[in-house]
Parts: C-alpha cells; structure tokens; sequence
C-alpha cells in the first residue's frame, strides 16, 4: 500500500496529512490526537475518525499544520484527515457520509479575512462618524 497524502487548508492554516498502513495512530505535529488543547479542537480532529469507523483503525495518519490559529489549524486538520480516508476507502460510501455530516470535511471554507482599507481606523468596513448637528 502506497503512502497517501491530503492537504487541507482554512484561513491561513495550512495541513498536509499523510495517511499509511497501521494501526489507528493519528498525530499532529508529532503529539498524539488525544493530547492536543483546547478539548474543543481535539473533539474537531476526531470527527472524520469517528465517523470512519474501522478504516480509521487500519491507518496511521500524521498530520503536519502550519500558520493560522488553534482553531483554523484544527479545521485544516480536519479537512486533510478526511480526504486522505476517502482516498484511502476508495469508495462513495464514506464520502457520503462525510458529506451528510459536514460539508466542511471534503469541501475547503474559502471566506478570507477581508483587507483592511485606508483611513478606516484599521478595519475594513468601518464608516467615518458624521454629525449633523
């Protein structure tokens, strides 16, 4: 079995997972799933696993995550995981099932943060005060 490998991306976090022959270890960056903080973002990374079933129990998975923050690194993450299982299954059965639960696990978010613009105190859409008086 060849070693497969899945990129996941959100925000500026970006995730390539690579999935090969095991026994139902998954780490991220080097520490084991089950460790990582906050619980919120660990609970995230087990979705696709849990969802999977057994063929999550028959591979290893080693995901590394650069850039964005905790939270967009754990929905990059997330994605990564889950496409490598689906080309891993080599069926439309677990894609399915993927995509009932959350679209998010095979189909990237590609909202941006927009740019701020000049004069606008920083943000992107704020509007200068008026008086009228």
């Amino acid at each position: 079995m060849k070693n497969i490998h899945a990129s996941g991306k959100r925000k500026t976090a970006i995730a390539r997972a690579t999935l090969k022959q095991g026994n139902g270890l998954v780490r991220i960056n080097g520490t084991p799933v089950e460790s990582v903080h906050p619980k919120i973002s660990m609970l995230k990374l087990r979705e696709p696993l849990i969802l999977a079933g057994d063929v999550a129990n028959k591979v290893d998975i080693d995901v590394s995550v650069v850039g964005g923050g905790i939270s967009s690194q754990a929905d990059a993450s997330r994605l990564a995981i889950a496409k490598a299982l689906v080309v891993y299954a080599k069926n439309d059965k677990l894609k399915e099932v993927f995509l009932n639960y959350d679209r998010n696990l095979l189909v990237a978010d590609v909202r941006r943060k927009e740019p701020a613009k000049p004069n606008r105190h920083g943000q992107a859409r704020s509007h200068v005060q008026k008086s009228y008086r």
